[in-house]
């Protein structure tokens, strides 16, 4: 099985013909539009096993399978201390394991936005997460750390290391949070302004099978978004399948 999660930075229908050879059974999608409320019947088409959010119709995350994959939303909580966070889209795959589609918003809030949002989310959500793949756009990385503050990036990892989920870029490269050798943002488009926020992470049934992790090239990419994708390949027949946890 192969998962791939990118920021198409707006217009996935002129773009999704671009996700095509990389040939992935799940496609976690940040900043997409709705694909049932565009007028384009090719995009429609290609979206046809999908499940979207979004503030607007606009702008949103999506998880887009093949056709022989079951996709069923989970309806897990979002709000901490009466602050409801954003953008988080859990789903059980084949009632096998689960996905949570993650884009990070600062949603007016000075202290907790970015990876504070994600943290708050993280906390409503701990016991859910033992059989779950997240994946996506976090704007975060170790590099932003900031002084007497509990949720920063690090802190997160480190709270989901002790549920026994790491990020599969990190564990396949044997790399350190904050030392990626392989952007995945370009901000702007900018070459001069590389950085690494967007992540998998997953627990260890799925590090046990593990084959490959990539990012997208940049000349392939850059040209229509300022993030590159993020793919990780897995040997699923060596995983024994769970049943999610809904």
């Amino acid at each position: 099985m192969k998962i791939a999660t990118w920021n198409c930075n707006g217009a996935l229908r002129n773009k999704f013909d671009a996700l095509i050879d990389l040939n992935a059974d799940l496609y976690i999608i940040q900043e997409c539009e709705n694909p049932a409320e565009s007028k384009e019947k090719q995009y429609r088409d290609w979206a046809n096993n999908h499940l979207w959010i979004g503030d607007t119709k606009n702008k949103g995350i999506g998880i887009f399978a093949s056709k022989n994959i079951d996709l069923k939303f989970l309806n897990w909580p979002k709000t901490y201390k009466d602050h409801s966070v954003k953008h988080f889209l859990p789903c059980s795959v084949n009632d096998e394991f689960n996905i949570l589609g993650v884009w990070t918003h600062y949603n007016n809030s000075p202290s907790f936005g970015y990876i504070g949002q994600f943290w708050r989310y993280l906390q409503v959500n701990k016991d859910r997460l033992n059989n779950t793949v997240i994946a996506g756009d976090f704007n975060s990385n170790v590099k932003w750390d900031k002084l007497n503050r509990w949720w920063n990036h690090s802190d997160v990892v480190n709270e989901l290391n002790e549920l026994g989920i790491e990020s599969l870029y990190h564990k396949y490269t044997n790399e350190k949070q904050g030392e990626e050798s392989m952007p995945t943002l370009f901000l702007h488009r900018n070459i001069e302004r590389p950085y690494h926020i967007d992540y998998l992470f997953a627990p260890q049934q799925f590090l046990n099978c593990l084959t490959s992790v990539e990012v997208g090239l940049r000349e392939n990419w850059l040209q229509i978004s300022d993030h590159l994708p993020l793919i990780c390949e897995f040997d699923t027949s060596q995983v024994k399948s769970q049943k999610a946890s809904i």
